[in-house]
Parts: structure tokens; C-alpha cells; sequence
């Protein structure tokens, strides 16, 4: 009998048991400590500047990154990535706020988070996997060129317009108003240089080391601005009880309206994916315990009902703290518990410091987000290699950016639908002559469907139209409706054309051949084989 400490349920996670008992490993949770503070200095930028962005007060952005830290950072999962607000939801949750109110956003959020929580008890975790590359990647991309547009707006503090094509096309405006105001010259010029250090300070590793370059470049952008007093906006700060808002009885009325329910969906499909495609990332990072994932999903829909009642912004999994968290050597979910306290203390203790942040650096910070999310580097090798993904990629950002986030993701899902479909419906047409005076064997294999009917009727009607035909069926590995229906009524026209070219040439048609027999082909297809055949 083997020893119960070398049993599988004992060395499937070695690292649990730290968080009940901290001084089981003093070097775990050394460790632990240490990436807890590293993560927490690059959520605080990226918080408050992702609230700001969607139109909140910047406090709510930090009550998300508490949420993540005590209550998602708790449930089990995924160990080692962390949750809060992320960039790819901006556009969304702006156009939510300014569609149904900062009231109705806390109904949007827990709605979400209940229903995150009811797929995961179902267990439907792994079917987000299933979802296309090709339409996350083209999600991502859409949110960041929107993103990045609207912020540009804010380098200049200057009020963006409300959609995404409005944006763009406004850009040239904002241009000629910036070089006559020197006020916005002033505020771009901060935002210009938080991006430029963004871009630098990595490379100094002794500087990186320690402080994040989020942290860095805002703390760089404050001081200059206060030093020199520059007359720029900055955050408006209402404390954290203050801008804490949970929705009323009323608020959820609006739930039976479409447009709020579509919401709703739309923040429960994208949260759900962009956490689990995130929790595959960080998986990838570290040799510790795999994500969960239906785990995982009940997870951040516990935060995101938290943020709901709250009044706070949607949650997700972001692979950016996620990874900040791996990479200062975080061994178990302790570290993501310990950054949520570390927000709380910041926002309890010193509020008044978000009021010292200009917000063109913040606007800064989110057009280095917003870049990061377009796939640069993956567009070339996958337009040589897999041109059609390339082009559901494009597709999905460019739907996002002239309509809205639910519609250009759904528009991008089908478009990975239809791909698929044409690309697994290959069929051809095998042709046996037994001879003279028999028909001609005519044998179609693969899956017809009618995205390949066209093709497969113009291979048929390259036939000789003075021979009969016996069309075979039984190779195909599925067949629709559409495409049974199709080939039998073919097959019956072309065998009276057939009889009528042999009539007029004296041949007489072969005993039980009459135009008014039922085909082989039609036969079958009355016979089901309209569905999955062999």
C-alpha cells in the first residue's frame, strides 16, 4: 500500500494550505508579499485611469481592483492571475453609463456577474475555449482603436465625441484646435511624455525594478504638473463611500428592456472569454496548478455580483497584473488577496493623491493600453498563413469601431461560423463509365451543404447530357436539406434530358427507365439522407 503523502490528491497542488497556514513556508510567503506590492503599483494607474475613461468617478475603478483582490483573489481558479477593471471593456461600459446611467450600471454588472455564475455551475467554462482566436484577437483590436481614439481626445482635455466613427472623424478637428490653444498643447505635452516614458523606463531595468512603468510615468506626469502648477485638468475626487452607488429597486426594471439585456450579455460573453483566454496565458507562465476554468468562471462572477451591488465597474482577468504578479515570482493565490488590501489602505488613507493626477496622463496610459491591444506582430504571419482568419480579424475591429462592441463581436462570431462551415464542406465528384448502354456511376464525397452547392452543381453539369446518371450518395459524411433536395431533382431532369437526346437518336430507353421512375437519389434523400450519413 503506498503512503498517503505520496497519494495524487496530495501532490496535486503542493502550494495549498499557505494562505491557512502563512508560516508553513516563510519563503513563500516572502514571496508572495513582495509581488502583492509589485501588482498593486501597477493597478493603481491602470484603475483610476480605466474609471476615468468609461466615465465614473475614478474611486469605482479602485473598489473593482478591491473586489479582485479580496473576494475573487479568495475562490479558487485560476492561482496566480489577478482580476480587476480592464481596458477591454472601456468602450462598453462608457457607452452603458452614458446610455443607462451610472445607477443602471451596477444592475448591468451583477445581472453579468449572477449569470457568470449560473454558466459555471453548468459547467460551461471549456466551451469559451472553443471561441475563435481570429474574434477575440479582432475584439481586442476593435476596443483598442476605439480606445485609443477616444483618449487622444483626452491628451488634449478636450470632451471626446460619443461614437466610434464620430472619433475618427474628428481627429483632424482636434489637431487644428490643439495648435491654437496653448492650453491644450500644455496637457498633450504631459500625456506625450507619461507615453514616451511608458515606452523608456522598461528598458532601465535597475529603474523598473522598482517601480512599474504605469506607476512611474503618472508619478513623473504629478510632479511635473505640480511643480510647475500647469494649468490642466485632473481627477476629481469624491471619496471612496462617496462614489460607491448601489443600484435601487427600481434601477432593475430596466432589465426587461432589450437594449439592457443585450448589454448584459454582451459584458458576461466578454468578461467570461477575455478571463479564461487570460487564465491559458498565465497557465503558460508558470509550472504551478492549471486554471479551473468552470472554477475560474464562478469566480469572477462572485466579483462581478460584488461589483454589481456595489455600483462599481465589471471585472475581469487581466493578463497584464496577471503577468506583472508571475513575473515578481508569486507562488499562490496569497499575493493577488494581499494587492487588494493594499488598494483598499490607498483609497481609504490617501484619496486626496488621485486628485494630484493630471488626467491627460491617464489618457496617456490608456493609448499604450489601447496599442498593445491591436495584434500588430500576429497580422503578417497570419494573413501569409491563415488569410481568412486575418480577414474575420479585421472584420470584427472594423465592426467595433463603426457600430458597437455587441454588434461588431456577434458580426465577427458568425463570420467564424460561416468560415468554418466553407472550409470543412469540401466535396468533389468521382465518375465511373461501367460501359456502353449502362448509366454513368457518379459518386459525390465529402459534405454537401449549400455553401458548396453552386460548385458542386456546375461539376454535375459538366456531364455528358446523353448518358444517363446513377448518382451514389453513401460516401458523403453529411448532407442538408437544401443539397439532397438539389442533387435528386437533378438527377431526375438530367435523365429525362438524357431519354429524350436517346429517343431522337432512335435508342430506345432500358425497360423500368421511364421519365416517371422516382431516382436512386431521390429515394434516398426521402429516406433521410438529408442528415448525417455513414
Amino acid at each position: 500500500m503506498s503512503h498517503p503523502e505520496n497519494t495524487p490528491t496530495k501532490q496535486k497542488n503542493p502550494l495549498r494550505g499557505v494562505l491557512s497556514n502563512p508560516l508553513r513556508s516563510r519563503g513563500t510567503l516572502r514571496a508572495d508579499f513582495t509581488a502583492s506590492l509589485v501588482v498593486f503599483l501597477v493597478a493603481v494607474p491602470l484603475c483610476v485611469g480605466i474609471a476615468v475613461a468609461s466615465g465614473v468617478p475614478a474611486e469605482l475603478g479602485l473598489v473593482t481592483g478591491i473586489v479582485g483582490g479580496l473576494v475573487t483573489g479568495f475562490l479558487p481558479g485560476s492561482s496566480l492571475q489577478v482580476s480587476g477593471p480592464a481596458a477591454g471593456l472601456t468602450v462598453l461600459v462608457y457607452e452603458a453609463v452614458q446610455t443607462h446611467g451610472l445607477s443602471g450600471l451596477g444592475v448591468l454588472v451583477l445581472a453579468a456577474g449572477l449569470l457568470q455564475l449560473l454558466m459555471g455551475v453548468l459547467r460551461l467554462g471549456r466551451w469559451f475555449r472553443a471561441i475563435s482566436v481570429s474574434v477575440v484577437q479582432g475584439m481586442l483590436a476593435g476596443i483598442g482603436l476605439v480606445l485609443i481614439a477616444g483618449q487622444l481626445y483626452a491628451l488634449t482635455d478636450t470632451e471626446a465625441p460619443s461614437s466610434g466613427p464620430d472619433k475618427l472623424l474628428g481627429l483632424g478637428g482636434l489637431v487644428v484646435d490643439t495648435v491654437g490653444d496653448s492650453t491644450a498643447l500644455t496637457a498633450f505635452a504631459v500625456g506625450a511624455g507619461t507615453i514616451l516614458v511608458l515606452l523608456v523606463w522598461p528598458k532601465w531595468q535597475a529603474g523598473a525594478r522598482v517601480l512599474p512603468a504605469p506607476l512611474a510615468a503618472v508619478l513623473l506626469a504629478t510632479t511635473v504638473t505640480g511643480v510647475f502648477d500647469l494649468p490642466i485638468a485632473r481627477i476629481e475626487v469624491k471619496g471612496l463611500l462617496d462614489a460607491v452607488q448601489p443600484p435601487g429597486l427600481g434601477d432593475f426594471g430596466g432589465l426587461a428592456s432589450i437594449g439592457m439585456l443585450s448589454t448584459v450579455l454582451a459584458f458576461t460573453l466578454i468578461a467570461s472569454a477575455e478571463s479564461l483566454f487570460s487564465a491559458a496565458a498565465v497557465d503558460r507562465l508558470h509550472d504551478g496548478p492549471r486554471t479551473d476554468y468552470n472554477k475560474e468562471l464562478m469566480a469572477q462572477g462572485a466579483g462581478n455580483t460584488v461589483c454589481g451591488v456595489l455600483g462599481a465597474l465589471p471585472m475581469t482577468a487581466v493578463i497584464v497584473r496577471s503577468s506583472a504578479n508571475v513575473s515578481a515570482g508569486a507562488r499562490t493565490k496569497a499575493s493577488r488577496v494581499l494587492h487588494g488590501i493594499w488598494l483598499l489602505l490607498f483609497a481609504a488613507a490617501i484619496p486626496g493623491a488621485l486628485g494630484m493626477i493630471p488626467l491627460s496622463a491617464l489618457a496617456g496610459i490608456l493609448v499604450h493600453a489601447g496599442w498593445k491591444l491591436i495584434p500588430l506582430r500576429e497580422l503578417g504571419p497570419m494573413w501569409r498563413q491563415h488569410r481568412a482568419e486575418a480577414v474575420v480579424l479585421a472584420v470584427t475591429a472594423l465592426a467595433i469601431v463603426l457600430t458597437n462592441m455587441f454588434e461588431g463581436v456577434l458580426l465577427g462570431l458568425l463570420m467564424a461560423v460561416v468560415k468554418t462551415a466553407w472550409e470543412t464542406s469540401h466535396i468533389h465528384v468521382e465518375t465511373e463509365d461501367p460501359g456502353a448502354g449502362q448509366p454513368l456511376r457518379v459518386t459525390v464525397l465529402g459534405n454537401a451543404t449549400f455553401l458548396r452547392l453552386p460548385k458542386l452543381q456546375d461539376q454535375l453539369d459538366e456531364l455528358p447530357t446523353d448518358r444517363r446518371v446513377e448518382l451514389r450518395l453513401e460516401k458523403l459524411r453529411h448532407m442538408d436539406h437544401a443539397c439532397g433536395l438539389a442533387l435528386s431533382t437533378w438527377e431526375e431532369q438530367h435523365n429525362r434530358t438524357a431519354e429524350r437526346t436517346g429517343a431522337a437518336a432512335g435508342t430506345p430507353p432500358r425497360e423500368g427507365e421511364g421519365a416517371t421512375a422516382q431516382s436512386p437519389a431521390a429515394e434516398r434523400h426521402s429516406e433521410g439522407t438529408s442528415t448525417m450519413i455513414g
